[in-house]
């Protein structure tokens, strides 16, 4: 049997660990989903999309008329029409020559005679060519996450399938993490990835091996077992399996945390514990997996602290951030708890080689929710 691994007299640097990760990379292939499967994707490159109105269409229903025939119409000064105006439900072409869309209540039709109680403008009423959907528009930019406001045009554009990009992420479950298994994979769906769990039957070696080869995929990640307890074997059975690169980095919380690749599939190894585990998994696993759907780089919000956040040089600590007024203010700082996760708006990674950052400098957070 393959002995419990054991973490390294010095950690591994975070940037040395992500590197080596990301080295080698490239996003996944697309592939094309019912609209549906394709929210919360990452969109590949997509052909505009044709104009919405394609013509001029009534937005309200009303009289069809021109706006320069009903100059000085008022209910004082009724304007007849030598013919009656057309009825237009919202939605309907508009009658050539037409350009305005008056209330029912301000036309009076008896028998032949029409006549007009109100003025318009060109336009009132209407919906213009190409007003909802302008020309060489996308359903979603190259890189960006499918909302459902993006779906919402490509069901008005007449679009059944979307071109994203969906890498499979393999969420092996040690036993004693469920909850946190449950966070991760809930995690990575939000970022776009097809995600596959499972359990190892037990917490030895040949178990969590046997659950490493029960599915392909672009990302493999463990939870749990990380650590140097006796029941801790995730590591060694990455390392029965493939290649460990690194156990034990430099990143509080998160220490035990280990990468590795099995064949050319990147493995990051997160502890149990549900803390611990959320920072690893920004850290280390969010960047594989935004590599692998060629996501354009996550949004970041520059604003200054409220207060000083103070680290420890030689290990790279995990911010979670809220912003109140105009300022990020610290939640806290190398230990999370889990009503801190709860509230955290966005998160920074203070360096290792850093002591941290004095009240009211600006700062760059990355947004925890999008």
């Amino acid at each position: 049997m393959v002995p419990t691994q054991r973490l390294p007299a010095s950690l591994t640097p975070l940037d040395t660990a992500l590197s080596a990760l990301l080295r080698g990379l490239e996003p996944v292939q697309p592939i094309d989903l019912p609209l549906a499967d394709a929210l919360c994707c990452i969109a590949a490159e997509m052909p505009p999309l044709p104009v919405h109105p394609p013509h001029d269409v009534a937005a309200t229903d009303g009289w069809a008329l021109r706006a320069n025939d009903l100059v000085g119409a008022s209910s004082y000064s009724p304007l007849p029409l030598a013919a009656p105006p057309a009825w237009v439900e919202a939605g309907d072409a508009m009658p050539v020559a037409c350009d305005c869309v008056l209330d029912a209540d301000l036309v009076e039709v008896v028998g032949p005679i029409a006549q007009v109680l109100g003025e318009a403008i060109p336009g009132q009423g209407v919906r213009r060519k190409g007003q909802d959907i302008a020309e060489g528009s996308l359903v979603a930019e190259a890189g960006r996450c499918v909302l459902s406001r993006d779906l919402l045009i490509a069901r008005v554009a007449g679009i059944e399938r979307l071109k994203v990009r969906r890498p499979r992420l393999h969420v092996v479950n040690i036993p004693g993490a469920t909850a946190t298994a449950d966070l991760v994979a809930e995690s990575a769906r939000l970022a776009g990835a097809e995600v596959l769990s499972c359990e190892a039957v037990a917490r030895d070696v040949e178990s969590i091996v046997a659950a490493f080869d029960d599915a392909a995929s672009d990302l493999l990640v463990t939870i749990g077992g990380s650590g140097v307890g006796r029941t801790d074997a995730a590591v060694s059975a990455l390392a029965a399996r493939g290649k460990v690169i690194a156990h034990g980095i430099a990143l509080q919380p998160g220490r035990t945390a280990a990468v590795g690749r099995v064949g050319t599939t990147p493995v990051v190894a997160l502890p149990g514990a549900p803390d611990q585990a959320f920072a690893v998994w920004w850290a280390l696993a969010a960047p594989v997996l935004d590599r692998l759907t060629g996501r354009q780089p996550r949004r970041a919000l520059s604003l200054p602290l409220s207060r000083k956040i103070a680290s420890l040089v030689g290990v790279a600590e995990f911010v979670l951030l809220a912003r109140q007024g105009d300022a990020w203010t610290p939640l806290a700082v190398g230990e999370l708890s889990l009503d801190a996760i709860a509230r955290a708006e966005a998160f920074l990674v203070v360096p290792g080689s850093s002591e941290g950052f004095a009240a009211g400098m600006p700062i760059d957070a990355y947004m925890l929710r999008e």
